[in-house]
């Protein structure tokens, strides 16, 4: 396990990698969620590495973790540059080749846009993906504003980024922009060629399942759905083992194409 930076046009990003144990097994790349960074994601890669035996990336998109900040404030498509521009570039600069992408939130619908422009992965694994903005979405965002108001959560977001308060604010502002209301990424889907494996917690706070029963109607691919009972917003941390089951029999069937 090695943790570095890499520069991508200048940004410096900050990059986990594990190395692979099964040279056969489709390299992993893990996608965050709207407030998270490579250390947020706790020892979740490195269990699925060794489950899985896959070259394993994390990284820290700019504005999170150890990468470097934010210029200003984020706007609407700021997920489809992340898709289309910086992470074709990061694989290139690691030498990383069709890779499974493991998105969670705001990471799930990166790999969306990034496999409906077409560009290569061997499978797409996506936890509680946003293709469309819901009410209960920006009510829980909104809550989560009031949070950091008025609660220690400034605090617990700086033991995982070297701005907590540039973290939350990107990821915050945005969501709750009246513009970004009509964001929709419907449109990616059936391009998709990867197979894809959907996971969408029963008691998500942050979304619905008509997220990932859109993607499912809308697939012209291999999609499987899991829904997980007694699971919120993050499957990797409330159904870890179910997960983590769901993501090696889905990575080693995307091995054997």
């Amino acid at each position: 396990m090695t943790e570095s930076f890499v520069d991508v046009d200048g940004v410096r990003l900050e990059v986990l990698r594990i190395e692979a144990r099964d040279p056969k097994a489709p390299p992993l790349v893990f996608l965050h969620e709207g407030l998270g960074s490579v250390a947020m994601w706790r020892d979740f890669p490195a269990r699925v590495a060794a489950s899985t035996g896959a070259e394993t990336i994390v990284y820290s998109r700019r504005g999170y973790g150890r990468s470097a900040g934010l210029p200003g404030p984020r706007p609407v498509d700021y997920m489809q540059a992340e898709a289309r521009e910086v992470l074709p570039r990061l694989l290139e600069r690691l030498g990383t080749k069709d890779p499974v992408l493991i998105g969670h939130s705001d990471g799930a619908s990166i790999a969306l846009i990034y496999a409906g422009a077409r560009l290569p992965a061997a499978g797409l694994v996506l936890m509680a993906p946003h293709v469309f903005v819901e009410d209960v979405t920006v009510a829980s965002i909104a809550a989560a504003r009031e949070a950091h108001r008025t609660t220690d959560l400034p605090q617990r977001l700086g033991r995982y980024h070297d701005d907590p308060d540039g973290a939350f604010r990107g990821w915050n502002d945005i969501w709750l922009d009246p513009a970004f209301r009509g964001w929709n990424i419907e449109a990616c889907v059936p391009d998709i060629a990867a197979p894809m494996l959907l996971i969408q917690g029963e008691d998500d706070e942050y979304g619905t399942a008509a997220q990932v029963e859109t993607i499912k109607r809308l697939a012209r691919t291999r999609c499987e759905l899991a829904l997980l009972p007694e699971c919120g917003h993050s499957p990797q941390r409330d159904q870890p083992a179910r997960t983590l089951e769901l993501i090696t029999t889905f990575v080693r069937s995307a091995g054997s194409r």
